[in-house]
């Protein structure tokens, strides 16, 4: 089975470069392979479904670029397609003194990214938003929504399919070697053979990048996200997101509670270290995924550098009373019995060698091939951006011919 470009990972950033490069240049033959029996089986489907604004990221990143652009698209994609969707604001809520410095420069960061209709409030103006949310100050951020990111998958899905591209389920890559013009692909589904190869792999993109004869520099750090769910005759707490003040320090934004859009209200995640790379359980262990984070440099810098917090999220894990106080700081009434244990989701977040956290989107171009070793969140609300950025990339790295601009359909519409 030979194919002019092969994408591996049918996660929503994989879909959406499908869709992208199949939308410029409509004769490519794509093979999209995803190793899970079902797409978006993990990030994707394991998120909180939050669309973001692009509020916390540094002003010229590619989170920041991506987010912004990404958000407006993803509304545009929702509506295209009859997607459930809302843009219903947040509140980012300080509670102490010591956290308005940091929300004051979120402020600042929003307005350098481009974020529309930022507003400061005092107590007064919070309770209007939230009535049972408490907090000296808060930062009102109304473009923020909600957004099914599985809809979402499946309908890229359908626009790869229906501009000729293939899907492969149940297709786990197991080799690439790379071959005078072309890469073998050896899957557990079959063997087939394109000249140019883009790897969106999300969990696995360190090993697929290694496995390709890419830079060892990164490791995948899996952290998992744990959630609790308010009782249905609780959800009256919270009209829509409460968010705390995040630690700038760190590329988790903290507890928070998020309205699901089912009218569902979530509280969390945490961020606690987590023995498997798909372990949505505690008790998920694989021996090669422990083995990998203990040969591995750069996490026992992490560990040096950020123990105490990751003791304090692993006390959260193990404690429903410590995690309900750190609800609390945000909506006092919330109690123990008000909340059940809802599925949680493994976060993908690349390490360097140096133990520090890879604070932003990494898209590396090799020989023939394109790399996407780190898109962690906000890369749902990002992805159609994310996919066009691919996309731009590998017109260069892989000398594609230009797309006629009246072939060249909106990434957000049917065709």
């Amino acid at each position: 089975m030979t194919y002019d470009l092969v994408v591996v990972g049918g996660g929503i950033v994989g879909l959406a470069t499908a869709m992208e490069l199949l939308g410029r240049w409509p004769p490519l033959r794509l093979l999209l392979l995803e190793k899970e029996p079902q797409l978006a089986s993990h990030q994707t489907s394991h998120n909180s479904g939050v669309l973001h604004s692009g509020i916390y990221y540094r002003p010229g990143s590619l989170k920041a670029r991506t987010c912004v652009a990404g958000a407006k698209l993803m509304v545009e994609f929702c509506r295209a397609h009859g997607i459930p969707h809302e843009l219903c604001g947040k509140v980012i809520v300080a509670t102490d003194e010591a956290e308005l410095p940091r929300l004051r420069s979120l402020l600042e960061r929003g307005i350098a990214n481009g974020v529309a209709g930022l507003s400061m409030l005092g107590p007064e103006g919070l309770r209007e938003l939230e009535p049972h949310a408490r907090g000296i100050a808060a930062l009102h951020v109304p473009g923020a929504g909600l957004v099914n990111y599985r809809a979402v998958a499946e309908a890229m899905a359908e626009l790869v399919r229906r501009r000729g591209g293939q899907i492969h389920t149940g297709a786990r890559v197991t080799r690439l070697a790379r071959q005078p013009g072309a890469w073998r692909i050896e899957t557990t589904a079959g063997e087939m053979a394109a000249p140019h190869l883009i790897h969106c792999a999300g969990l696995q993109a360190d090993r697929l990048t290694v496995m390709a004869g890419g830079p060892r520099d990164v490791r995948i750090i899996p952290f998992r996200g744990e959630y609790f769910e308010l009782i249905p005759s609780r959800r009256g707490l919270v009209r829509n997101m409460i968010y705390p003040v995040p630690d700038p320090a760190l590329p988790f934004l903290g507890v928070h509670f998020t309205r699901a859009i089912d009218g569902s209200i979530h509280a969390g995640p945490n961020a606690v270290l987590a023995l498997k790379r798909e372990g949505y359980r505690k008790q998920d262990i694989s021996a090669a995924d422990l083995g990998s984070l203990l040969t591995h440099p750069g996490f026992w810098r992490m560990t040096r550098r950020f123990w105490r917090t990751g003791m304090a999220e692993l006390h959260r894990s193990l404690s429903k009373p410590a995690f309900v106080r750190s609800l609390q700081r945000l909506v006092p009434e919330v109690r123990a019995e008000d909340l059940v244990p809802a599925p949680g989701g493994v976060r993908a977040q690349a390490v360097n060698l140096e133990g520090a956290l890879v604070d932003d989107f990494d898209l590396l171009a090799g020989q023939d091939a394109i790399h996407v070793r780190n898109v962690p969140s906000p890369a749902a609300t990002a992805s159609i951006r994310i996919g066009q950025m691919i996309a731009d990339l590998a017109g260069s790295a892989f000398a594609l011919a230009p797309p006629a601009l009246a072939e060249l359909p909106s990434a957000t519409h049917a065709q």
